[in-house]
């Protein structure tokens, strides 16, 4: 049986912190190991506890938690670090994923998909909510485009060569479950709602 998946919170609000330890208890695959309530509190805490997630407010006291990412990021590349936030806005959303931000959720995601994600970002796997890409199309699809991270692209180049999620995931040695979070990630990202989209847009705006 694999050991839970570690998890620290960072926010400055008691009760949005105990809300999320409360809803780590209910999953056996996750334990919080930590609070913080600000981003110097986080930045110390993930060097001595060595979370496997942090989940991290952006609004903060002391260090704000974009500033809090990017030095996490730095010394501990291997925490993976999901950005809450309660806006989709898209100078947040950028700061955050170019801080190093795995993963850039609104905080009234439900709690499936937040277990989901912290899951997947302990995968090496992003997930963004909906207002995110949206707030990246609003700058620009091809800035959007260049979000996508080098698996996210190599599997948009055999999408544009017509390959099905199954041929996608012999090829590139994946489960089908893996490629299926990356297409449906970089569709996001894209601002689409299909495959057929994500194709006709590479191909007009030749973003590969």
């Amino acid at each position: 049986m694999k050991p839970p998946i570690r998890v620290l919170i960072a926010d400055d609000h008691d009760m949005l912190r105990e809300g999320l330890a409360m809803f780590l208890k209910a999953f056996p695959d996750m334990e919080m190991v930590g609070e913080a309530t600000n981003g110097q509190e986080a930045v110390a805490l993930c060097r001595e506890l060595s979370p496997d997630v942090a989940l991290l407010d952006l609004v903060m006291p002391e260090m704000d938690g974009v500033a809090a990412i990017r030095l996490i990021h730095a010394e501990r590349p291997g925490t993976a670090l999901i950005a809450l936030s309660s806006f989709g806005e898209e100078r947040l959303v950028r700061a955050a994923l170019e801080a190093g931000a795995t993963s850039y959720l609104l905080k009234n995601v439900s709690a499936e998909k937040l277990a989901e994600a912290i899951r997947l970002a302990c995968a090496g796997i992003s997930s963004l909510s909906p207002e995110a890409p949206a707030a990246l199309v609003s700058g620009g699809r091809a800035e959007a485009a260049a979000e996508l991270t080098p698996r996210e692209r190599e599997i948009l180049r055999l999408l544009v060569d017509g390959r099905s999620n199954a041929e996608i995931a012999a090829q590139l040695g994946l489960s089908l479950y893996t490629v299926k979070n990356h297409v449906r990630n970089l569709l996001g990202k894209l601002g689409v709602g299909s495959r057929t989209e994500a194709v006709s847009l590479v191909l007009q705006k030749g973003l590969l």
